[in-house]
């Protein structure tokens, strides 16, 4: 499969030592060089399918030559960024990562950013190890890259190590944070310089394909806010904001896999033999385009289209720097997606979906408490989660939280979208065997922590304050992603049977002969392994 190679990337080609050229295939009971593990924002797994006979590049590759788990999810309930990418390269779920939801993520202002005017970000909440922490173990000379367009998504794969590790910023540049260096490395500042960014400024995003070859209708006023909502779509003339709107356009994709190949050069990953290295890659275009249109929207086909041929120019540039032979590659989704409730779906089953309303429930609720005299830091409300934060505040207001968060079920199922309120100490006693909702809350808050109740709602339902499509619920549709595995000791072909994206870690651990540094939640797929 032959596909053009960008200027930039063969310019670095042609800059390779002789002692870096195209390596040669290394024996069978050699160790790869180069770990590869890609997270694409918001993929939904169904979008190999929806798409098939349109995919010609890396999906396309990954896919025929990999080995491709039909059924895989990320089985927890709030399936947001944060936790998604916090678990994918630790075989752990949330609640043992400790990343819960976005809101309490990376950001943090003790690791300010450096040359960014973002609010600083650090893996500060992040507990335990990742695949990184492990193959140093055994192999302390290790390098490893990890790179996004956001933030959490380049710091939560690779957990506490500190390291090269960069993400875009609204000014156009890749950055970094204190937590990891001083300043920016030269070959950072120069990708910078490059203002990659900036040179689509007064540009047009149109369809890579006749309009015939879209179903989705491009007339959808629902979709951005009703603005811009109709291709073509512009981008602003003056440079820096086509740079802080970089993140809306399928081509942040193409530009972080850039970096990244800048970075695999600079930094020699997979370049030595004996030593195997990583590179973590997380593509976010597919996440904001599809909060902004929607999953069944002609802008996020499009959107997959050319991330596909995008993935397949940078695959084959990685292969020609490194050696084909040489390389283990991991692709999988950080959540699913749901579409607009208020727009019934031609793709989805979403005809039942709801805007559900708590706001006046919890607000009796949280009256009741305060007059009670519990502080009104000491709870709280938040991803349909109530939260006892200080219980020596309800002791000593003579008030049992969970009689408080019985009350306040009670209420919350009256209220026409919600599924099920559950007490986390009921969910503790249910047959997670069969209750899947009850298995997804558990695997991201502890029986007896701060959460004490949690609300679901209805399959495709929204929390109304959402005024753009979302996703986050611990149904298939948000969980549902791909869990993929591609290189010369995966045993290609399509894998049914349940299995989660905590399975990857030990899966790539059993393929590099290397030991996790503490008890995992996932389990080694060895249908998958070529040994």
């Amino acid at each position: 499969m032959t596909r053009r190679i960008s200027p930039f990337v063969l310019s670095l080609m042609l800059a390779l030592p002789a002692c870096h050229a195209v390596a040669q295939p290394s024996p069978a009971d050699q160790p790869p060089t180069l770990v590869v593990f890609i997270t694409v924002d918001q993929m939904r797994a169904d979008y190999f399918q929806r798409f098939d006979r349109q995919l010609t590049g890396g999906l396309r590759q990954l896919a025929d030559e990999g080995a491709f788990f039909l059924d895989g999810y990320q089985d927890h309930a709030i399936t947001e960024t944060a936790p998604g990418h916090a678990s994918t390269m630790s075989g752990r779920f949330p609640v043992h990562t400790g990343i819960l939801m976005n809101s309490e993520g990376v950001n943090t202002r003790d690791a300010p950013l450096i040359d960014a005017p973002e609010i600083g970000a650090s893996p500060f909440r992040f507990q335990g190890t990742t695949l990184i922490d492990w193959m140093k173990a055994k192999q302390p000379e290790a390098r490893f890259l990890s790179v996004a367009r956001k933030d959490r998504g380049a710091i939560l794969p690779i957990g506490l190590a500190k390291g090269p590790v960069f993400w875009y910023s609204a000014n156009g540049t890749f950055t970094t944070s204190t937590y990891y260096a001083d300043s920016l490395p030269p070959w950072v500042r120069a990708f910078n310089a490059r203002k990659l960014p900036q040179s689509h400024a007064g540009k047009v995003w149109t369809p890579l394909l006749p309009a015939r070859q879209y179903p989705e209708p491009d007339s959808v006023p629902l979709e951005s806010n009703g603005n811009d909502f109709v291709f073509p779509h512009p981008v602003p003339q003056l440079p820096q904001e086509a740079a802080s709107s970089a993140a809306m356009y399928p081509w942040m994709d193409d530009i972080t896999m850039q970096f990244a190949l800048a970075g695999v050069n600079e930094l020699e990953l997979g370049a030595t033999s004996g030593r195997t290295d990583v590179l973590a890659v997380s593509l976010s275009t597919t996440d904001a385009i599809g909060h902004r249109y929607g999953p069944d929207s002609r802008e996020l086909h499009d959107q997959i289209l050319r991330l596909d041929r995008s993935l397949g120019v940078f695959l084959d540039s990685l292969f020609k720097l490194r050696g084909k032979q040489r390389i283990l590659l991991a692709l999988t989704g950080d959540h699913g997606m749901t579409p607009y409730p208020d727009l019934k779906s031609k793709i989805y089953p979403n005809g039942d979906a709801k805007r559900v309303n708590l706001s006046t429930v919890w607000r009796v609720h949280r009256s009741r408490l305060l007059d009670m005299g519990v502080d009104s830091v000491a709870f709280g409300f938040e991803e349909g989660v109530f939260f006892v934060l200080y219980p020596k505040s309800f002791k000593d207001a003579n008030v049992s939280f969970d009689s408080v968060a019985a009350e306040f079920a009670a209420d919350a199922r009256m209220v026409q979208g919600v599924l099920r309120a559950d007490l986390m100490r009921d969910l503790a006693t249910a047959d997670t065997t069969t209750d899947t909702i009850a298995r997804r809350w558990l695997h991201m808050f502890k029986p007896r922590g701060g959460a004490r109740m949690m609300v679901t709602l209805t399959p495709y339902s929204y929390w109304s304050s959402t005024n753009f499509a979302t996703h986050g619920s611990p149904h298939d549709g948000d969980a549902h992603v791909p869990v993929l595995f591609w290189g010369a000791d995966v045993k290609p072909g399509k894998y049914p049977g349940f299995v989660r994206v905590v399975d990857m870690a030990p899966t790539l651990a059993e393929l590099l002969h290397v030991t996790p540094l503490e008890k995992l939640d996932g389990r080694v797929l060895r249908q998958a392994i070529n040994r």
